[in-house]
């Protein structure tokens, strides 16, 4: 279904009590324990990339906060505002200070980048308010997107998220409106803003802002705009986030720096980047991480899902919907094999295109060597190469030196969460021209004529200038609510202020709640052979070192 369409349908929050019935041990939300009725986690950390693990408590464990009968969720009504202490306390607020009210939003009306919410609906637009959003998402998404549809449904008796306040920082798309949905379901309150300026889809942020929900974002802010929305989105009056929920560490950060107060009151942080893990390792390291935090981007279902299988289809949809670019043939270089990188190389050999890798890890170069690929060094194969595309996560991978040097129309874009890969700020310069030839396209020209294609600005290519599957976002997004889930529900002392991975186990329920979308059926082992291999018949069914 269209991103129209599904605007239209999520008018309204209308989410229903659901009765409440007992957690057991054996809840779909509870890993099943083995035999002593301890669910095993991640070892201890031993360096800066490996997280630690502390022994959890056992599973039929009810903290705090878990089961909360009878729970009644905050009505968010099209029709009239809410209290800004519930859920929709605000839609999009103006740089003046004034507030766009959500229910008079009809479109987005663009005035410098810059959108004005100024009348009501039309008819068309209308015809769902009566349905709630919930409903809405999981007509449209519920074979796309099944686990968070079963979460939603197994889960909102017993309101797991009762009480969190949660504050995220994501790509605010479609498939993170059905997030957001099934977080509220599940008791939590809301507040978004965007992680990069370019992913927003302005339908989706309308549609939130229509049906209740607090969200700070449209496509093309300026970087100042950027930090105000964040801003916007935990600087209110009476309303302290206890959760975040982050893509890239902006969000933590800004609250570290600016709300050091608020910081240390946050109960738990779900990070999903390579970056923004990596920030939260350096804070943790120098003892200045005082929350706990889950590393959502190193679960198997996010790193060989989302990072591979995501960016082997959206790396294709990215640059066909840009530059029209035949593949066959081209020289493409791919800077960095880690899982984004291998989703990459696969799709573009798979079209005909030479490739050519950049690696600093001997294992990862020797896996790509093993692929087929060669790999360079960036300098050695720059000036041939018809397309540059980096992976890394790191910074001034391509500097102004390499971009001098590139042929005339060669195409140059970024697949890793950050924009500091590509040294865009020595293109700004009096003696280059840019000229936009089309939305997020730029043509950077030299003094010579020779031109670069600059995607992006050098930001995320896929979610700014595509779309992504929504059945693999769909792995990261339910990994993201367990892990919020986790840490919101922990008891005092199960978690340190250290950064962790989930448990293996339910790493393995989020693979389990997509398989019947394949019609897969698991073998189950017998009690001999589970005896014999020394496993637990319900897994988890690899050691914490095994490598998928």
């Amino acid at each position: 279904m269209s991103v129209q369409v599904l605007a239209a349908k999520m008018a309204e929050v209308e989410l229903k009590d659901v009765p409440s019935k007992e957690l057991t041990p054996e809840s779909p939300l509870t890993p099943k324990a083995d035999d002593k009725g301890m669910v095993e986690n991640e070892p201890k950390a031993t360096s800066a990339t490996t997280p630690t693990m502390e022994p959890m408590v056992k599973t039929g464990d009810t903290s705090p906060g878990f089961l909360t009968p009878n729970t009644k969720m905050p009505q968010a009504s099209a029709m009239k505002r809410t209290d800004p202490q519930q859920n929709g306390g605000e839609a999009f607020v103006n740089r003046d200070g004034t507030v766009a009210e959500a229910p008079r939003l009809k479109k987005i009306q663009f005035a410098d980048q810059k959108q004005e919410f100024n009348k009501r609906p039309t008819k068309i637009g209308r015809r769902s308010l009566s349905r709630s959003i919930s409903q809405s998402s999981t007509d449209s998404y519920g074979s796309e997107m099944p686990a968070l549809m079963a979460l939603r449904k197994r889960a909102q008796g017993e309101k797991p998220l009762a009480g969190a306040k949660v504050v995220g920082c994501t790509h605010i798309t479609a498939q993170t409106a059905v997030l957001m949905e099934t977080l509220t379901a599940l008791g939590a309150q809301c507040r978004w803003a965007a992680c990069n300026i370019y992913s927003t889809q302005n339908e989706v942020a309308a549609a939130l802002a229509e049906g209740g929900f607090s969200v700070f974002a449209w496509k093309g802010e300026s970087e100042d705009d950027f930090w105000w929305c964040i801003d916007r989105c935990v600087n209110l009056e009476g309303w302290q986030p206890n959760m975040i929920l982050d893509d890239g560490g902006d969000l933590t950060h800004w609250i570290y720096k600016k709300y050091p107060n608020m910081f240390k009151k946050i109960k738990g942080i779900v990070e999903e980047s390579v970056t923004g893990v990596h920030r939260l390792y350096q804070l943790s390291k120098a003892g200045k991480l005082c929350v706990p935090a889950m590393n959502v981007n190193d679960s198997v279902t996010k790193q060989k899902f989302d990072n591979l299988y995501c960016c082997r289809e959206s790396i294709l949809d990215g640059l066909k919907r840009t530059t029209d670019v035949m593949f066959g043939g081209k020289q493409v270089m791919v800077c960095g094999y880690g899982e984004v990188g291998k989703g990459c190389c696969a799709a573009l050999k798979a079209m005909g295109s030479i490739v050519y890798v950049t690696e600093i890890d001997p294992i990862c170069a020797l896996q790509a060597c093993m692929d087929g690929f060669r790999l360079v060094k960036l300098n050695e194969v720059i000036r041939q190469v018809d397309i540059v595309i980096t992976c890394t996560g790191n910074k001034n991978v391509v500097v102004r030196e390499y971009l001098d040097r590139m042929k005339n129309g060669c195409i140059v874009c970024n697949m890793g969460h950050s924009n500091t890969e590509i040294d865009v700020a020595s293109l700004r310069t009096p003696e280059l021209t840019w000229e936009r030839v089309r939305s997020q396209v730029d043509h950077v020209i030299w003094p010579d004529g020779k031109r670069i294609v600059l995607l992006a600005e050098g930001r995320l290519l896929n979610l700014s200038c595509s779309t992504v599957p929504t059945f693999v976002l769909s792995i990261t997004a339910t990994t993201q609510a367990l892990a919020l889930i986790e840490l919101y529900n922990a008891p005092e002392g199960r978690y340190k202020q250290d950064v962790y991975l989930l448990p293996k186990k339910m790493d393995e329920y989020v693979a389990s709640l997509h398989l019947p979308t394949f019609d897969a059926h698991l073998t189950e082992l017998s009690d001999e052979q589970a005896k014999y291999l020394g496993l637990n018949k319900n897994g988890p069914f690899k050691p914490n070192y095994y490598r998928y």
